[in-house]
């Protein structure tokens, strides 16, 4: 197989770099990889090289703030989903328009990169054959165990955020060191269950009723933060997709916790499940 990274600029000037793991000869499938939220792109390297030789190149995109980026959340540099959604995902998404012109495209995303995934097949649907979601789901605060908890942290976080300048994720245990936009657009669908980002006129739930890119969607059996609730709820959004879902466990990832992050270091199991349900679905 082969690697490089390509430079990606945004419209409104943003930097990162893009992670491009490519089959020798020639690609006739392409996965757009969205990371979760606080994890930068080469983290999912042994994923994307899994993959790869299956058959199937990945290019690893790098979210505004984290690693390769030239941004860095702050109390004077802020941004949204608006930004990740219309600015910084499209810009790598040319790359790959150009690059990979005759490949059948698809997007995916780990945990919340899933939800964005969605959210980029209903903003832009023309050109997607699939989308691939793993541990993702909606962090609607009813879909998980101990409510009232969730509900009570989601609120909390627009104001850490603002006293902070910006969301101290590796204090708190959860994320990295996030924008107050992000952070804000996220509570509020964890709090609400239904998506909307500030600067972003159209009505995303209305978007994702129309989206008709079959789905395949991996959760893990001891994942509290992707629990089955959670991505029922995604799920329901998108009827007019195909879907199907897959639940795996410590068995079927060779003795390996089957959490949020685990599968990261041995994705063997998720790539088989993702290229056996690509195969079919072509």
């Amino acid at each position: 197989m082969r690697e490089r990274v390509v430079p990606v600029v945004a419209g409104d000037g943003a930097r990162a770099e893009l992670a491009l793991v490519e089959p020798t000869g020639s690609v006739r499938d392409v996965l757009l990889w969205l990371p979760a939220l606080g994890v930068t792109a080469r983290n999912y390297l042994p994923f994307a090289r899994a993959l790869a030789a299956n058959g199937v190149a990945v290019a690893l995109h790098e979210w505004r703030g984290a690693g390769s980026s030239d941004r860095r959340a702050g109390r004077s540099l802020d941004w949204g989903y608006r930004e990740l959604l219309l600015e910084d995902i499209p810009a790598s998404r040319a790359v790959l328009r150009e690059r990979y012109a005759h490949a059948t495209s698809r997007i995916g995303g780990h945990s919340l990169g899933g939800q964005l995934a969605t959210l980029v097949a209903a903003l832009e649907p023309a050109d997607i054959a699939g989308l691939v979601l793993v541990a993702s789901g909606s962090p609607y605060w009813r879909c998980f165990g101990h409510p009232w908890l969730i509900r009570a942290f989601y609120s909390a976080v627009p104001t850490i955020a603002a006293a902070c300048g910006y969301f101290p994720g590796r204090r708190l245990g959860f994320g990295g060191r996030e924008a107050r936009g992000v952070m804000t657009d996220w509570s509020r669908s964890g709090r609400s269950g239904r998506y909307a980002a500030e600067g972003v006129a159209v009505d995303l739930e209305a978007r994702l009723a129309q989206v008709t890119s079959p789905i395949v969607a991996l959760r893990f059996a001891d994942d509290w933060l992707g629990p089955a609730a959670s991505l029922d709820w995604l799920l329901c959004k998108l009827p007019a997709a195909p879907q199907e879902t897959v639940l795996l466990g410590e068995n079927d990832l060779g003795n390996i916790r089957a959490d949020h992050f685990s599968w990261m270091k041995s994705p063997s199991a998720v790539v088989r499940s993702i290229i056996s349900k690509i195969n079919a679905n072509s």
